[in-house]
């Protein structure tokens, strides 16, 4: 997820995928190689649901497979999402719960050592601190009970965040098989691009100002500074 087109693409996906299962989006951080989440389906049994089309429509373009169209993405097939997604739930009126792990998400780029303050480009940190909107998330009721107005509640949030001390989480990189496959030459089997992935990546190019559209508000909403932050978009 170290790419900005495939960032771009999991907005996008994100989009899609509230419209198909109505579900509400209260915290959200797109790391380098996962993905946080704080979401509350519209019904329990949906998180499955939510999860499962969400991870097949992204590893569908993100495993395209080797053809001139694929290009565009990552070149590579095979799994794209490692594992099953782990997930905890709380009850929605727990208060501490609720604004302890929107903390955590928020404060992932800063654990891993990626920057130093809280504002970061593809997470909603932007919407509590500058009450501002970002087309896919909205604010957790306990945000909204930490103070009389609006303003409160940012600066008691902020507040908040800046009495955090993130233990240090370097990203791990994962060398398996590099010394006992590096003097093996491994042939590459010819690959096959399903009909289905066509017509989604059919859709996908005919999306793609729909794509930067969302990408656009996002980062207005959330980054550090927009107005560079857009120029990253592809035109």
């Amino acid at each position: 997820l170290t790419r900005f087109e495939c960032r771009e693409l999991l907005l996008f996906a994100l989009k899609k995928c509230q419209a198909k299962f109505e579900f509400k989006l209260y915290g959200l951080c797109i790391m380098s190689n996962h993905v946080h989440y704080l979401l509350e389906p519209k019904e329990p049994d949906d998180l499955p649901k939510i999860m499962h089309w969400l991870n097949w429509y992204t590893a569908m373009f993100f495993t395209f497979g080797e053809t001139k169209e694929s290009n565009r993405m990552l070149n590579r097939t095979g799994h794209f999402w490692e594992k099953r997604y782990h997930s905890t739930g709380f009850a929605k009126d727990d208060k501490r719960r609720a604004l302890n792990t929107l903390r955590y998400i928020h404060g992932n780029p800063k654990a891993a050592n990626m920057q130093q303050g809280w504002f970061y480009d593809f997470s909603n940190y932007g919407t509590y601190d500058r009450l501002t909107q970002d087309g896919l998330t909205q604010w957790h009721p306990a945000f909204l009970m930490l103070g009389k107005t609006l303003e409160i509640c940012a600066a008691a949030y902020r507040k908040f965040c800046k009495k955090y001390r993130p233990q240090p989480k370097p990203e791990r990189k994962n060398h398996w098989g590099s010394k006992l496959l590096a003097g093996l030459k491994i042939k590459k089997k010819s690959q096959k691009t399903s009909p289905g992935q066509l017509k989604l990546w059919e859709q996908w190019e005919a999306q793609l100002d729909e794509a930067h559209a969302i990408t656009e508000v996002f980062l207005r909403a959330n980054s550090y500074n927009p107005e560079y932050a857009i120029t990253q978009i592809p035109r």
